[in-house]
């Protein structure tokens, strides 16, 4: 991807070449949320922590390859955010920044309206796409982490029953394929609007295959990876922009 050729030129001409601009829109998983529990009976509050988000991973792995090119990162992840509600703010918080490369994660707030949301997840997701090529960044979309597919003890000795509650709604989401079909779509979306593919959620699922229990790689027990599994994800990015 043209995005390495750029850290390379500003690697070698620190003086006269841009900083690359790499901007991460997302949802909570792309924020830097962490860990959960129960403020009220219907709320709950994250633990933030962007030095372990998948985007700081991977600033701090290209700046290890290319050590004397500063990079900006731009954190687009918003809580609760999902691929429609992006589409009204892409212009302030990606495009007003002119990246290079934009990076899009949506997915596991999406799926929560069912099979009914995939078409207009998938129509947005295109807009979000086409919008960003327009101006002249390049793009990949990243599919999601898989959710928890059963409910951990550590959540049932918690004693929150809202957090259980969100838990066994992850679980169905996941168990009854919704999330795939929304995985599929945005598959779909990539290859239609030729863009690369880091397909995570193919990844988490060769994992739960392997017997890994994903509940050990989410740092919540419902859908948000470990700091671990944010740096996983920070390694299939560069594989990406290697391989197209």
């Amino acid at each position: 991807m043209k995005i390495l050729e750029k850290l390379g030129k500003k690697n070698k001409d620190v003086y006269s070449v841009r900083p690359p601009v790499i901007a991460c829109l997302g949802d909570s998983v792309t924020q830097g949320c962490f860990e959960i529990y129960q403020t009220s009976d219907v709320t709950l509050q994250t633990v933030f922590d962007q030095s372990g988000a998948y985007h700081a991973h991977l600033k701090r792995i290209l700046g290890q390859m290319f050590p004397s090119a500063p990079i900006n990162i731009i954190n687009a992840g918003i809580s609760g955010d999902n691929a429609d509600n992006a589409t009204g703010r892409l212009d302030r918080d990606v495009l007003s920044f002119s990246p290079d490369l934009v990076i899009i994660c949506f997915g596991l707030n999406d799926s929560a309206s069912g099979e009914n949301g995939v078409e207009r997840y998938g129509n947005c997701m295109k807009k979000l796409v086409m919008r960003c090529k327009e101006a002249g960044a390049e793009v990949i979309i990243m599919t999601p982490n898989a959710v928890s597919d059963k409910l951990s003890p550590h959540v049932v000795n918690m004693g929150q029953p809202f957090v259980k509650k969100c838990v066994e709604a992850n679980i169905k989401i996941y168990d009854d394929g919704v999330l795939d079909l929304y995985v599929e779509k945005a598959r779909a979306v990539a290859k239609e609007c030729g863009v690369p593919l880091c397909d995570v959620y193919a990844k988490w699922k060769a994992l739960s295959a392997a017997g890994a229990d994903l509940n050990d790689l989410l740092a919540n027990r419902v859908n948000h990876p470990t700091v671990a599994m944010n740096e996983f994800a920070a390694y299939a990015l560069i594989n990406t922009m290697l391989e197209n």
